[in-house]
């Protein structure tokens, strides 16, 4: 739960000093977009190798390292003097933090089993929610309180004592290094194209293509990795090898279509995250601290909802990700029509209310989601499953955010008329709800994916009914 705090409350919380950053540091757009869609980048390039690395080798000794260079590359980043420098250790960053979460999935996985797993996966979740949430309030008042040329590089600096905390902890309680893969052989050639294809998927809505032949040489390629990978998958399959991507993924509709919702769940909601903050602080000109209190009830409603999840779990199973995705889309689309009908003064405090609601939502998607996803990984590809999982996320997060935030800055400044912020932000918001839309789909379709049991005897019903309020606490 620390390194989950630990990683996530960094990217989240630097966001919303942007501004003031780019100021300080006289960098362009582009140097901006890499220090802050870079992170994201090596996150997701290192997810995969992670997981597999701490299936063949363990994960403690992994996880140390990871959480080492970290906290390193944060503190050269909090001093750097330069776009260039903030850019290299940011790469760093992402790449250690990635390493990192791959352990955290593994290690749950491997310690927790039944329920409890659930339930540990669970405050994984909840843990990572609010710490996504908290970041842009945490990093409103940084800025703040300490004015723009500090603040921003305070907020790089906030995840230094988190750091050191969880360094003290994983060094004394994690379990000693075991391996769980059958095959202590690493899949090199599967790493490898792996990860290119994350790079040639995520790149392009990173450093967006000069013209169309460019963005089609980048699809292209795409196309040629992945085939490239599926084909060496299958090889190592009829050769009696340990495969990077385990067949029982592969295989299993309910990790396919659960790990699709989650991409575009995760994606939406970052997307809505970041909206917020350009929409509020450019489009409407408000400070950062008022900014950080609009979004500030989403975090605490995600911790609550998160936290309250499982009684409802418990009574309608996985219907609990649909509602909160209903929920969801409503929360949306209730902030595009909040922003073109409130007038400005009651502004702040009607997309505050919306907020609430979108954090209360996400609070029973995304955990009970992430629960049924991993039920189906199996131990000996626990890391790599989980990996998989975060790396489709953070895929779907730089897809995601680059087509939300370009819908919203070529309507704010198209419209008739100059710039309108509000319609911009409306029809942003809408594109949002759509992805919530899409992973709403994807969950009904897993719903009727699932196998259905028989019903279970009386007497084990009423025994599920004892047994309940104590798996709860």
């Amino acid at each position: 739960m620390a390194a989950g705090a630990t990683t996530l409350l960094d990217q989240a919380v630097l966001n919303i000093a942007v501004p003031s950053m780019r100021q300080s540091l006289e960098a362009s757009a582009a140097d901006v977009q890499w220090i802050v869609a870079g992170y994201s980048l090596a996150f997701g390039l290192a997810l995969v190798p992670g997981g597999s690395l701490g299936d063949v080798h363990g994960r403690k000794h992994l996880f140390i390292a990871g959480v080492s260079v970290f906290l390193l590359a944060g503190l050269v980043a909090a001093t750097g003097g330069g776009p260039g420098t903030l850019i290299g250790a940011r790469l760093v960053q992402g790449a250690a933090a990635g390493l990192v979460n791959s352990q955290v999935i593994g290690t749950i996985q491997d310690v927790f089993h039944g329920p409890d797993r659930g339930r540990a996966l669970g405050l994984y979740a909840v843990t990572a929610g609010v710490a996504t949430a908290l970041g842009p309030p945490l990093g409103g008042a940084l800025v703040a309180g300490l004015g723009p040329q500090t603040g921003w590089r305070c907020c790089l600096l906030l995840s230094a004592p988190c750091a050191v905390i969880t360094l003290a902890l994983a060094a004394r309680w994690l379990p000693p290094p075991r391996r769980t893969a059958q095959n202590s052989r690493l899949d090199v050639l599967g790493l490898s194209l792996a990860c290119g294809c994350t790079l040639t998927l995520m790149v392009p809505f990173i450093a967006t293509p000069n013209s169309g032949e460019e963005a089609l040489l980048w699809g292209a390629m795409l196309c040629a990795l992945a085939a490239v990978f599926t084909v060496h998958q299958r090889l190592r399959v009829r050769r009696g090898r340990q495969p990077l991507v385990h067949p029982a993924l592969t295989s299993s509709k309910q990790y396919v279509l659960g790990t699709a919702v989650a991409m575009a769940q995760f994606g939406s909601s970052l997307a809505a995250s970041l909206l917020l903050t350009v929409f509020l602080q450019d489009g409407l000109g408000l400070s950062a601290l008022l900014t950080a209190a609009v979004a500030l009830p989403s975090a605490v409603a995600m911790g609550i909802s998160s936290a309250l999840a499982w009684r409802l779990v418990r009574r309608i199973g996985p219907r609990t990700v649909t509602v909160g995705l209903v929920l969801g889309i409503g929360a949306t689309l209730a902030g595009a029509a909040v922003a073109l009908s409130v007038p400005m003064a009651g502004l702040p405090m009607a997309l505050a209310g919306t907020q609430l609601v979108a954090g209360a939502a996400g609070g029973l998607s995304v955990s009970p989601n992430q629960t049924q996803v991993l039920q189906h990984a199996p131990a000996e590809a626990a890391g790599v499953g989980g990996g998989i999982l975060q790396m489709a996320q953070r895929i779907a997060a730089a897809v995601c955010v680059s087509a939300v935030s370009a819908v919203y800055l070529h309507a704010a400044s198209g419209s008739p008329g100059g710039s309108d912020p509000r319609a911009a932000y409306a029809l942003a918001s809408c594109v949002s709800a759509g992805l919530l839309a899409v992973a709403l789909v994807l969950s009904l379709l897993r719903r009727g994916a699932t196998p259905r049991r028989p019903s279970a005897p009386v007497s084990a019903k009423r025994a599920c009914a004892v047994s309940a309020p104590e798996e709860a606490t």
